[in-house]
């Protein structure tokens, strides 16, 4: 996308800069930002008149492309002096996956590792407003995945979708955020720090043009992409009316599967993931479930060298999952302060794992 100015040159102050490959991916934008023009309409005349360059200038009955063309050229201009990546529909490196939406984007924008599109990834969506237990499971969920090389999809919401994200990039794995914002904005606010890590080290993506704030409608737009982009979505915790649900619909619309947490059945947080259930989505009861769902396998666990008995058995202990200190303590038959340090030694040695919630689990 650098082939309309030298190293060092001064960035363009005005669209006409752009080279003639950018000229004509600034009409197929400007298609996209045209009035009445959405998704559907976009594709149908790209199909009609052979590209949407070609629909711009010749598909009768449009307005305001002078407008939309100017729009469009800031935007290309802009992003690319930003380091966001555009990706027109029709292009190399545009999702395939999206392609089987009835309404698939025009463009996408995004900040990241784009090679990342190209593995498979599972979506892990829930409530907003998840329980303990609820971002307890997303994030054993996500661990479990990433440490596998599955990326993990989600909205970057508050509640399941930011425990799914953090889960991923702490473990090392790699993870894929959908905005319903422009990609350069972190939404909530309190999640700036979460958006710059995933822009490092995973991807964001977006729809909306970069600058844009969150709307009525953009957010239940985006649930489309995340399920169009997974092979499978998770759901976690989800109430009736649940953001999560839309997005389990749209990828049942898409032949996916979908599957669901049970939760109480007193919860109103998963009183929509367990009607899911009930209508036939597949349960995840454990982390090999999930992982059974994609079809893969988790990587081969190699046991550090056990340096004494109270080691050995904090590990026999774990072997049923993770565990607070004061229960592992009674499920080894150790007492608390010998319990401490043996748990300390296996940490230290990379043996086993304490989450924020003062869990304890094997790595």
């Amino acid at each position: 996308m650098n082939c309309c100015r030298s190293a060092g040159a001064r960035p363009p102050e005005r669209p006409t800069s752009l080279c003639p490959e950018e000229e004509t991916r600034r009409k197929a934008l400007a298609l996209a930002l045209l009035p009445g023009v959405g998704p559907s309409t976009y594709q149908n005349l790209a199909a009609q008149f052979g590209s949407a360059e070609r629909a711009f200038d010749d598909a009768p009955g449009l307005r305001g492309h002078d407008a939309a063309l100017g729009r469009a050229g800031e935007v290309l201009v802009d992003a690319r002096h930003r380091g966001i990546a555009t990706i027109l529909s029709g292009e190399t490196g545009y999702p395939a996956s999206l392609l089987e939406l009835a309404d698939p984007p025009p463009c996408m924008f995004a900040l990241g590792n784009l090679a990342l599109l190209e593995r498979p990834s599972v979506a892990i969506v829930g409530t907003r407003d998840a329980t303990p237990y609820g971002e307890r499971i997303a994030r054993e969920l996500a661990t479990a995945l990433a440490r596998a090389g599955v990326v993990v999809v989600s909205g970057m919401a508050r509640g399941i979708d930011a425990a799914a994200h953090r889960a991923a990039l702490a473990t090392g794995g790699s993870t894929i955020a959908v905005l319903g914002t422009g990609v350069d904005l972190a939404y909530p606010r309190g999640h700036r720090e979460l958006h710059g890590r995933i822009a490092a080290d995973g991807l964001l993506l977006s729809e909306e043009l970069p600058g844009d704030r969150a709307s009525a409608g953009s957010f239940p737009k985006r649930n489309r992409i995340i399920a169009a982009l997974a092979r499978a979505t998770i759901i976690v915790e989800a109430p009736f009316k649940s953001g999560a649900l839309i997005t389990a619909g749209h990828a049942l619309d898409l032949h996916r599967d979908v599957a669901a947490v049970p939760g109480r059945i007193d919860d109103p947080q998963s009183a929509g993931s367990n009607e899911l259930l009930r209508d036939g989505a597949q349960v995840i009861a454990s982390v090999a479930d999930a992982l059974a769902l994609v079809g893969v396998t988790p990587p081969v666990r190699t046991m550090a060298a056990i340096d004494s008995p109270a080691e050995q058995a904090i590990w026999d202990a774990l072997g049923g999952g993770a565990l607070h200190l004061d229960m592992l303590a009674s499920r080894s038959r150790l007492p608390a302060r010998e319990c401490l340090a043996a748990v300390t030694a296996l940490e230290l040695r990379g043996a086993i794992e304490c989450a924020l919630t003062g869990e304890i689990r094997r790595r």
